[in-house]
């Protein structure tokens, strides 16, 4: 008995929680999601950002999916026109790297207020390493054919096939969008007049059908309003979800060619992302000694300096030893594994917060186990004496970075980072994002609000919810674990609702920050270094 292959579909337009403002796809989740659908690939196309890249990269390649890299880009002229929207994915490495800058450019340089938006010129050139979707209804040949003048739309389409060549495709989506249908027709109509290649696409903002209205609430969060609001403008549908194949196949049952055509577009995009390499900074050498050298001298005159520090011992011979010996033994491995710099730097800007009464912790975490982070003044801790392990730390049996937990004052820690950017320039130093995640207190109180349920009630049922050490437990726990709160859902449906809601939503992003101190310091300018193979693999699922 044979079977016939249902329709070839991937979907190439999926916002995920990373886009923070319009989605509940958890990162983690979709590309399971995708498999159980029986696709073989997935696209996440953030809205301005790559922040889910990584992560997507690494969940795709786990669950036997094809990872797709792209962004949905707010685009526009030069001139100062209103943004467009335009769906950009990575065909290969150079893409990826084209992207990254890209992104750096606009967020360098905002305009249209605290919109970040790039300039359609800024493509140029670049467009072979790319596959561009038109934006469908939101984009700038979509605002054309429904602006009824036939000339603009053929301006738009020969402006992006310049750039873009045969990889600009005509999108178009059926998921019951007010002048959906009209710009469909007028769509389609266009790429067969000009031989432009057209798909399908299903602009993806949650995960299954039942997950519309927590979507919706979600949305209110983030705009502040609430769900009833008659002035509230309804900007997506209950059909964006995580169609399968069939369900696609069904929204176009005479153009089998859109969703095939999604199929090819997936074939063409192969980005491969490398986890192995690593890349330290650089320590500026001193008296010409390179940084091997430097780290040998400065962590013997360091040792020398703590042990005449130390109190009296009865065997000084002794001691001194079995100091050296360790000393030794660390630093081998730490010249082995190639970070001898990593430890210069972090030992400089330390000294340098010293120099400046600019307090300092004493060093917290594995790094207290090194005798030679002690020696250089990174930590205050006498590894030998209170018995800590380098091993713990650092061994070559366990290959992974260094990893110092450093306390600065809040007060002056910005002085510190502005000290290490001019001291190893700042276009190779960047400050690490955060993000806020909305747990299960603040979702409860958000979707509490959103639903207009009186204050005081709302409150109540967030103080149910037990905290474990300085987390809140997940409202899945408190349901189990508080009796009242089970109640109080079995008392009012609108209580139900709420914790429904609040499961729904509760762990997702809501906002990016700058991290307190967090910093990067690379080898070369941060934009150049983005983690790519140099020679690209061919086993990509």
């Amino acid at each position: 008995m044979t079977t016939t292959p249902g329709p070839g579909f991937v979907h190439l337009r999926v916002h995920s929680e990373y886009s923070l403002a319009d989605s509940i796809v958890r990162v983690r989740t979709l590309p399971g999601a995708v498999r159980e659908r029986g696709m073989p690939a997935v696209a996440v196309t953030d809205m301005m950002n790559l922040y889910a890249a990584v992560k997507f990269y690494r969940a795709s390649v786990d669950a036997g999916v094809k990872p797709i890299i792209g962004i949905d880009v707010n685009v526009a002229d030069a001139g100062g026109a209103s943004p467009d929207r335009l769906i950009v994915l990575c065909r290969n490495n150079e893409g990826y790297r084209f992207v990254s800058h890209l992104l750096t450019r606009a967020y360098m340089a905002p305009r249209h207020g605290v919109n970040v938006v790039a300039d359609l010129d800024w493509f140029a050139g670049h467009g072979g390493n790319l596959v561009a979707l038109s934006g469908g209804l939101d984009g700038a040949l979509g605002r054309a054919l429904l602006s009824g003048n036939p000339g603009d739309a053929l301006d738009v389409l020969d402006r992006h096939r310049r750039l873009f060549g045969e990889g600009f495709c005509i999108e178009v989506s059926r998921v019951g969008a007010p002048r959906e249908d009209a710009y469909v027709d007028a769509a389609l109509d266009l790429a067969d007049r000009h031989g432009v290649p057209a798909l399908a696409t299903n602009p993806v903002q949650f995960l299954g059908p039942d997950e519309f209205d927590a979507h919706d609430v979600r949305v209110c969060i983030n705009e502040g309003r609430v769900l009833n609001d008659p002035r509230r403008v309804q900007q997506f549908t209950a059909d964006q979800y995580l169609k399968t194949p069939d369900e696609m196949a069904a929204a176009f049952p005479d153009m089998p060619a859109l969703l095939d055509n999604t199929v090819e577009v997936a074939r063409l995009c192969n980005v491969f992302l490398d986890f192995g390499t690593s890349h330290m900074p650089a320590f500026p050498k001193s008296d010409n000694l390179d940084a091997d050298a430097c780290l040998r001298r400065d962590a013997a005159n360091g040792l020398a300096r703590r042990l005449r520090e130390a109190g009296p011992v009865d065997d000084v011979d002794a001691r001194d030893r079995e100091y050296a010996a360790r000393l030794e033994r660390e630093l081998e491995v730490i010249i082995g594994m190639g970070f001898p710099g990593y430890f210069l730097i972090v030992a400089d800007f330390i000294r340098w917060a010293r120099d400046n009464d600019i307090p300092v912790g004493p060093g917290r975490g594995s790094g207290a186990g090194s005798l030679v982070a002690w020696s250089l003044g990174i930590t205050d801790l006498d590894p030998i004496e209170y018995g800590l392990l380098f091993e713990r730390f650092l061994n070559p049996e366990r290959v992974s970075l260094p990893d110092f937990d450093i306390d600065f004052c809040m007060d002056r820690r910005e002085e510190v980072i502005h000290y290490v950017q001019e001291k190893y320039g700042r276009d190779k130093v960047g400050q690490i994002i955060t993000f806020g995640a909305l747990l299960s207190k603040a979702a409860v109180r958000d979707v509490g609000r959103v639903l207009q349920m009186p204050y005081g009630q709302v409150d109540r049922l967030s103080k149910m919810i037990p905290v474990e050490g300085v987390k809140p437990v997940s409202i899945e726990k408190a349901l189990k674990d508080e009796p009242r709160l089970r109640e109080a859902a079995r008392e009012e449906e609108v209580v139900d609702r709420l914790l429904t809601y609040g499961q729904q939503v509760e762990g997702l992003l809501r906002n990016a920050s700058t991290h307190a101190a967090g910093v990067v310091i690379g080898d070369r300018p941060l934009d150049e270094l983005v983690p790519l193979y140099q020679d690209p693999r061919s086993d990509m699922p």
